[in-house]
Order: C-alpha cells, then structure tokens, then sequence
C-alpha cells in the first residue's frame, strides 16, 4: 500500500465505525476468506463490520469463522438495506467494478460513507476513496493480510483471520501452483500457519467435501471435453439438463475448467456452462503462459479478470456460445501456439 492511502486509512479506523464488508456476486474461496478475515480483524479493533454477500455461496465455505453473521442480500433486501444505510464506511473486497456485485450495487444507493477497494484483479474502476490494486497478488486474501500488517497489526491477526486468509490464498492459487503465487505468498502462508491457521483441516473442508453427484457431474463434464489440438485449446460444456440430472448446487463446477487446462499442450481452457434461469451461458477461461483470457474475455464475453484466470458470459445458447467461440480462434492461432 502508498504510504499516503496508509495514512488515510488510518484516520478512517481511528474510532469505532460501523462497517460494511461486500464481496463479488457468486462469492468463491478468496472472496469470503477476505470478507470473514478482515470481519474479524475489524470487530478486534472494537468497529462494528457487517459481511453482504450478494448471493449465495457454496457449502464447502460455510465452515469459515464467522460465517453465520453473513447477510445474504438476494434473500433479505430490508434487512440489508437498513445495515448499509447505517455503515460509515464501505470495504468493497476482490472485484474492481460495482457491477460485479449485481442487484446490490442498487441497494448501496443510500451508502454515503467512504469506500476502501482491496482488488487483485486489473482496471479498477475509481469509485472508492483508497484503492489498493494490485494485479501482481495471488489473492485479495494476501492483499488482507499486507492491509492488516500496514496498518502494523500483523501481530493481531487471530486464528480465525488465519485461518479464512489461508482458505482465500489456497483456492486461489489452486493450492499454491499458480504463477502469482510467489516467495512473498508462501511467507504469508507461514505466518498464518504460525497464527493458527490449521493448513490440513481447511484443504479437506475445501476440496475433500464432494458430493456422489457432483463427482457424477465432474465425470458428465469430462465425457464432454473437446480439444482443439490445431490451436492448443480446450473446452467443457454442461448443459441445464446435465445439471438437473446431477442435482447441481451452487460451487459444484467450481476448477472444472481446470482439468482441460491440465492435457498435455493445452494452453486455454474454457467451460461453458447453460444458466436458464439468468437466460445466459456461463464462462470460465483459463490459460498458461502469457496468454490473455483476461483480455479476451472483456473483448469478446462481456467479462474479465486476471491475464491467466477469468470469467464471462454469453446472451447466445449454448451451441451457439460454443460455435462463436470456434470462430474466434483462428485470429489467436499464432498467440497460442507460438
């Protein structure tokens, strides 16, 4: 962090405030790790913080410290409302834009306090008051942590802040393998190991909770993998019937995407995912090496994140969705297997 937005949030913490804490629309690992971490930092500091999820997230985050508090704005809008007409301050956690948190960026409308953003992701937008970006960061977790060390409390990061910290920094970083993550990262994951963070017990809670159906619908999605060897690329598809077929809950395609990325010579993984009710294919785009899916989602899927990690999504049915992005490959043939 500059050392002038230190100061300044510094002179916005120096009393007790009441906070809203708010994370992106379908909130995942880092997204809620960072939200409850810095929940329960803030509520050490004597303030007054209230997580607002937009919507609803998956089970296997719902063992977190501090995740029975969470207000869940799509299923109680008053109660919600009348928290952030109350807040003084507003910490807007792992998104860059309003928009990415859906219908409550309407409900911030009688929000007057100030705005703090903690984003990882790149092109913020300029709507807060201190903005720590950085796109060099494996997480908006890690980002938690230098925010608590700079504002010289690393010292009173709890267990639970560790613990919810180290579950944002692991799925993330798809447990540490993933180019951001770096020496400064596994120094972080140190510290929290010696804070308390219990590194075993979250990994099984994360990825070792499956469902028979979501196992079931992780082999629907790998009988559905093609790859397009000619451009180094793969893609999954599931259909709204493969997922009712499945009896599919929230978070149950969560790394999909990942298992085409991990074939031999694939260097752009994508999996387009039928959401009837939104009226919309969901995207998930991976890549290696200095690909941009962040580039190429924004310019073709209405959507963005990291240069090798991002999302989209289409207004086109899923064949169609599908037969569009074919079409595009051809312009990104030299980029992708140059």
């Amino acid at each position: 962090m500059k050392k002038d937005d230190i100061k300044v949030v510094k002179k916005l913490l120096n009393t007790p405030k009441k906070i809203l804490i708010i994370p992106h629309k379908n909130p995942d690992g880092d997204a809620i790790g960072a939200s409850l971490g810095l929940y329960d930092y803030l509520r050490s500091q004597g303030h007054h913080p209230v997580v607002i999820a937009p919507n609803e997230y998956p089970e296997f985050l719902k063992w977190m410290p501090g995740n029975e508090q969470v207000l869940i704005y799509e299923s109680g809008k008053d109660a919600c409302e009348k928290v952030i007409g109350e807040a003084e301050l507003c910490f807007t956690l792992d998104f860059n834009a309003l928009n990415r948190i859906g219908d409550l960026e309407s409900g911030l409308k009688s929000f007057s306090g100030d705005y703090l953003m903690i984003d990882h992701h790149q092109q913020p937008d300029t709507y807060a008051t201190v903005t720590y970006s950085d796109v060099s960061m494996s997480s908006t977790c890690e980002m938690v942590y230098h925010f608590i060390d700079a504002l010289g409390h690393s010292d009173l990061i709890s267990e639970a802040t560790a613990n919810c910290l180290y579950t944002g920094i692991m799925t993330d970083t798809g447990s540490f393998r993933f180019p951001a993550t770096t020496s400064t990262t596994h120094r972080v994951i140190a510290s929290l190991i010696d804070k308390g963070a219990k590194n075993s017990e979250i990994h099984n809670n994360i990825y070792d909770s499956n469902s028979p159906e979501r196992l079931q619908l992780l082999g629907c999605a790998l009988s559905n993998l093609t790859a397009l060897e000619e451009y180094n690329t793969a893609y999954i598809t599931l259909t709204a019937k493969e997922l009712d077929q499945h009896q599919f809950k929230k978070g149950d395609t969560e790394g999909f995407v990942n298992y085409g990325l991990s074939l031999k010579g694939i260097r752009f993984a994508v999996i387009f995912i039928e959401n009837i009710q939104e009226g919309i294919v969901k995207i998930s785009l991976r890549s290696k090496g200095d690909f941009s899916v962040n580039e190429f989602s924004r310019k073709h899927f209405q959507g963005g994140g990291h240069i090798n990690a991002a999302g989209g999504k289409s207004d086109l049915p899923l064949e169609e969705t599908v037969a569009f992005f074919k079409s595009l490959l051809p312009q990104y043939k030299e980029a992708l297997t140059q």
